[in-house]
């Protein structure tokens, strides 16, 4: 997962930055089953990703050139009206742009806080990434499942990583995450229907 993150990050940390889709697709589909160990407070997470996004990556795969980026995509479904269709390709990368941000302040606030548990970090994820899109059933349902995640030492067993292993494979990640999140922010932020692309659910 690190590593994967990492090679899509080198493609936007660059003097020309682009970004194909079927580059971040993969990423997608190799990166999604980490929300699967956190268990059942992250379920939301797992259905949001798979759900809205993987679930549509055929149709992604199939309504993009084998050459195109995320860029050109936007900007086609912009120029053709489908840009705001909750199904767009669109709102789907926004989606997935949101479970990069969830696990990137999970990681962050495991570097920072220490500690064996993790409820604090995931608590501080769900509201900096989804709380504010979801509604009130489904921010109570994850607010009360919360002190069913395993703790630090067995979210690491899971992994089959260590402390030494891990501390530098969340510090990898956070530091790629943020050249994509930023990257694609830039492309919805240049664009005149991009924030309102960004606001929408």
């Amino acid at each position: 997962m690190k590593d994967g993150i990492k090679e899509v990050a080198d493609c936007v940390n660059s003097p020309n930055p682009s970004l194909e889709v079927h580059r971040l697709v993969n990423y997608c589909r190799i990166g999604s089953t980490f929300v699967g160990y956190l268990g059942l407070p992250f379920k939301f997470a797992q259905m949001e990703f798979l759900a809205k996004y993987l679930s549509k990556v055929n149709d992604l795969d199939k309504g993009a050139r084998p050459d195109d980026t995320l860029e050109t995509l936007i900007d086609r479904e912009i120029q053709q009206n489908l840009a705001k269709k909750h199904y767009s390709s669109s709102r789907s990368l926004i989606r997935v742009k949101r479970s990069i941000v969830m696990l990137t302040v999970m990681f962050e606030q495991m570097l920072t806080k220490g500690g064996n548990s993790i409820v604090g970090a995931v608590s501080k994820s769900y509201e900096k990434s989804f709380a504010a899109y979801h509604g009130w059933a489904t921010r109570t349902a994850v607010f009360a499942s919360l002190p069913a995640l395993p703790t630090r030492a067995k979210l690491m067993k899971k992994l089959h990583e260590n402390e030494v292993s891990m501390t530098a494979k969340m510090k990898s990640f956070v530091d790629s995450s943020a050249v994509i999140v930023n990257y694609i922010d830039s492309l919805f932020h240049s664009r005149e229907l991009g924030q309102q692309l960004l606001e929408l659910i």
